[in-house]
């Protein structure tokens, strides 16, 4: 069984990575949450982040969309808040702060550190997102077998 992270956070950080996701896509994604979050990421700006339920979620959507790592310290868990100080600030040095192997893979690869990082992911629908959002493009989405991930993969690109 996945952390709660690595479906609900990394799916937000993916779509933090990668701002300029379409928001038409958006709609693919069945968790509302993970929705409204990928809607603030793609244009709607932070008022979306408001019909996120989740209070870490809603503090994350709130540092990626305008409010700064400052926001970070309202989120409780410690892997998700040094995810997004990492995410807020494009600083790979937060990522040794987070405990979950994947989860930190995948932070230092979005962060500066390249697809390089995406092979120490051992989550084949991570890797996969990780792959395609340090380059790997559109194509990695096909082998994501969560729905939710696949979608905000996608919408990345379109």
């Amino acid at each position: 069984m996945r952390p709660i992270f690595t479906v609900i956070g990394l799916v937000s950080a993916l779509l933090t990575a990668h701002a300029h996701a379409s928001s038409g896509q958006c709609g693919f994604i069945k968790d509302p949450d993970l929705q409204a979050r990928c809607r603030a990421e793609s244009g709607g700006g932070s008022a979306q982040c408001g019909f996120i339920r989740d209070a870490d979620m809603q503090a994350y959507c709130r540092a990626m969309t305008g409010g700064g790592s400052a926001q970070c310290g309202f989120i409780r868990d410690s892997d998700r808040q040094a995810m997004c100080r990492a995410q807020a600030g494009n600083n790979s040095s937060q990522c040794g702060f987070i405990r979950d192997s994947d989860t930190q893979a995948y932070c230092r690869a979005t962060t500066g550190g390249g697809s390089a990082q995406c092979g120490f992911i051992r989550d084949n629908d991570l890797q996969s997102m990780c792959r395609a959002s340090t380059g790997g493009g559109s194509g990695q989405c096909g082998f994501i077998r969560d729905s939710d991930m696949e979608a905000a993969c996608r919408a990345q690109f379109d």
